[in-house]
């Protein structure tokens, strides 16, 4: 037996990092409930490959889910940068939905706003993320492209001990980033995706790239990010805004949604929790009441 982490997978295949070498890993049978960051212990079958026998326990499981199955991003992550930009438009919907699942699952999480020397549209960009940072989540702002060694220098330090992950839409600059953090970075995508035989579709997997002092994993550019996993329970306390309220409805058992003596929805009348993050909190009550019919 040998011990080893993932650093990427493609459908039931994975590639793990086993003392300097890379190992093409299956599972037994048909489970493909790895995640890229788990610890594994693996069996070699052949100078090249092996068989994944356990995983150690997670410390933190990141994963989006529809109504119908659910989707592993990584494991044992510590971090998330949620990457948005200046141009295209990122989407507000999907910073939420990544702040819920990152307060859900005990992973700090922080905003870097890319491409600021769009002069222009800076302001607007400002002005949408203070909200975020009115929470308490860390907004960095950087330019990949016109400020590289700004971009490193500001960066660098908070990978340091960290396993850390970001996610965000296509066209943000998450793959400039990734660039510039990770030395020979699409020389070591290509190799990746050579050995999980996944041919040009190089960007539909995550994978992670192991730094001298620290994990950084790169996710799939994806628009939608579901939490049907998440009970009601899980998604109010998910919900930082939430938290001087909580306790304090008229009804212990209250729902936060029209309900007659609740705190949370005077902290919405007052001001004190924006209109569109109660708008979200109710979407995702909704998702998360719905069932698979048979």
């Amino acid at each position: 037996m040998m011990d080893g982490i993932v650093i990427a997978a493609h459908g039931r295949h994975y590639l793990v990092h086993v003392e300097g070498e890379r190992l093409h890993c299956v599972t037994r049978g048909k489970k493909s409930d790895i995640a890229v960051g788990d610890q594994v212990d693996i069996k070699r079958t052949s100078p090249d490959q092996g068989v994944i026998e356990s995983f150690a326990e997670r410390k933190t499981l990141l994963y989006r889910s529809d109504q119908f199955k659910s989707k592993l991003l990584a494991a044992n992550v510590t971090q998330l940068f949620i990457v948005i930009a200046t141009e295209p438009g990122f989407s507000d919907d999907l910073v939420s939905r990544s702040l819920v699942a990152a307060e859900a699952g005990g992973i700090a999480a922080s905003l870097i706003l890319n491409k600021t020397d769009v002069a222009d549209l800076l302001p607007k960009a400002r002005e949408r993320v203070a909200l975020y940072a009115s929470l308490g989540y860390p907004v960095h702002e950087v330019s990949a492209k016109a400020r590289p060694e700004d971009t490193v220098a500001l960066l660098a330090p908070m990978l340091r001990d960290q396993s850390t992950i970001l996610i965000g839409q296509s066209g943000m600059g998450k793959s400039s980033l990734i660039n510039l953090l990770v030395p020979d970075a699409d020389i070591a995508t290509r190799e990746i995706s050579a050995a999980l035989d996944s041919g040009k579709h190089t960007t539909t997997f995550t994978r992670l790239y192991q730094l001298a002092d620290g994990n950084i994993i790169d996710s799939p550019g994806f628009q939608e990010f579901g939490l049907y996993h998440l009970s009601e329970g899980m998604l109010e306390r998910a919900f930082r805004e939430f938290q001087p309220f909580l306790g304090h409805c008229r009804f212990y058992n209250c729902h936060h949604l029209k309900e007659p003596g609740c705190a949370v929805l005077e902290g919405v009348h007052e001001g004190r929790i924006a209109t569109q993050r109660h708008e979200l909190y109710q979407q995702l009550v909704h998702e998360s009441s719905q069932t698979i019919g048979y």
